[in-house]
């Protein structure tokens, strides 16, 4: 059977000038915030699976709006091979309710500020705070 790349959604959240986040609890990323997510299901897009994760990893409700971007996150082994290959898709929701409460694989989820995002004060995954200017911008 051939490798091929994986699926995964990202759900990016805005709500009065914060974005939310989830600090992972396994790799990739492990330790690092970044945007709640994870694999899409055979038969689920990608939209309904960044607002089901989201849902699993933070207890917040959203809708999917649209999508937003996608980007390649490329895992590499010790000799330089592929290890894993995920294409993300971004995806910006809007919240509807929920508290927020770190469930499922992360360890950690707030909103944050988004200055304190964008001055890099926060230990996170890479493009955080491209991919939420994006959503930023689509919402002004």
């Amino acid at each position: 059977m051939k490798k091929r790349p994986l699926l995964g959604a990202i759900a990016i959240v805005i709500r009065n000038d914060q974005v939310l986040l989830a600090k992972r609890r396994k790799n990739p990323d492990s330790g690092l915030w970044g945007f709640p997510g994870g694999h899409v299901e055979l038969g689920e897009t990608a939209l309904a699976a960044a607002v089901r994760e989201l849902q699993e990893e933070t207890g917040i409700i959203a809708n999917p709006v649209e999508y937003l971007t996608n980007t390649d996150l490329l895992i590499h082994n010790p000799d330089g091979s592929i290890a894993l290959h995920y294409l993300l898709a971004g995806v910006l929701c809007d919240y509807v309710s929920g508290t927020v409460q770190a469930a499922d694989d992360v360890s950690d989820a707030r909103w944050f500020n988004c200055d304190d995002v964008r001055a890099g004060s926060i230990q996170m995954s890479e493009r955080v705070a491209e991919f939420m200017d994006m959503a930023l911008t689509r919402l002004a």
